[in-house]
């Protein structure tokens, strides 16, 4: 049977119990409130707050709009979050076939928005995410040679090798090896907020190509977000209609992946609707 995005916050809440679920978020879930992080946390970005170009600031959880914001932190361990249920990493299938983008000829590049088993190209606003990989045991040393594996929905909230209609596609998954000062750049488009979950990044990161052909090497899953003030700018955007509704029953303090703390998963965001947005996030890990 055909995996349905409409599900998604279903398949995320049981999937949360599965695979790279923290045990604080299963307390969250289960008693209803919310658990103070573990020494789990992320780099670059404070406790969420945002920067304007104007005289407007916002939280993560204010309704507002800008062009450029920032916010900085100590560098610290990223949190571990669920996969969710559409990785493309080798831990579930659609219809009876084990679902893999990593072993795909092509799937280490930095241009995502192309489908390698197809045609079709995602469209939508254009978005370049790039992330630094650093070392919290190492003085924050830049961690070369690591491997990320990034994926996100699209603009109508579908994930490629599982929604209905996009089954056959494989865009917006990619793989990057970090280079000497740790970053990797994929160049995408804005993701889309679908039903339940505020708008948001999956990735995993593996010690070296070599291993990232499976989860089972990963050595960290995660996800980011971005400041509510940008999502309300690009969801003006006609291409992101279906996003309006969706994130305005959604925020991070509900958001049942980010309601524990977002201070360190939001990434800083610069550019604007009409000439694409960049976005920036440090990424801790206890090597």
């Amino acid at each position: 049977m055909d995996m349905k995005h409409e599900h998604g916050l279903q398949y995320d809440l049981e999937n949360l119990f599965q695979r790279n679920a923290s045990r604080r978020q299963a307390l969250k879930l289960i008693a209803g409130v919310s658990v103070a992080p573990m020494v789990l946390m992320g780099c670059g970005n404070g406790d969420g707050s945002t920067t304007l170009t104007s005289s407007t600031t916002s939280t993560a959880d204010t309704t507002t709009s800008s062009t450029t914001t920032s916010s900085s932190s100590a560098c610290t361990v990223i949190p571990t979050e669920t996969g969710g249920p559409y990785p493309g990493d080798g831990t579930n299938s659609v219809n009876g076939r084990i679902v893999n983008a990593l072993v795909l000829s092509g799937i280490v590049r930095s241009d995502i928005k192309p489908s390698l088993t197809t045609t079709n190209t995602a469209t939508g606003i254009p978005l370049t995410i790039k992330l630094k990989l650093v070392n919290t045991n190492s003085s924050c040393a830049s961690l070369a040679g690591y491997v990320v594996y990034l994926w996100h929905c699209t603009s109508d909230g579908l994930y490629s090798l599982y929604s209905a209609g996009v089954t056959s596609d494989s865009f917006l998954r990619g793989v990057q090896v970090a280079d000497a000062d740790g970053y990797v750049t994929f160049k995408t488009i804005f993701p889309g907020c679908y039903s339940g979950r505020m708008p948001h990044v999956h990735f995993e990161i593996y010690p070296n190509l070599v291993q990232a052909t499976s989860a089972v090497n990963a050595i960290k899953t995660s996800q980011f977000g971005f400041p509510v003030a940008t999502l309300n700018e690009a969801y003006t955007n006609a291409a992101y209609s279906k996003s309006v509704t969706n994130l305005a029953q959604i925020s991070y303090a509900t958001d049942m992946v980010f309601s524990d703390g977002v201070s360190n998963q939001i990434a800083t965001v610069t550019g604007s609707m009409s000439a694409g947005y960049v976005s920036t996030l440090t990424v801790g890990l206890a090597i």
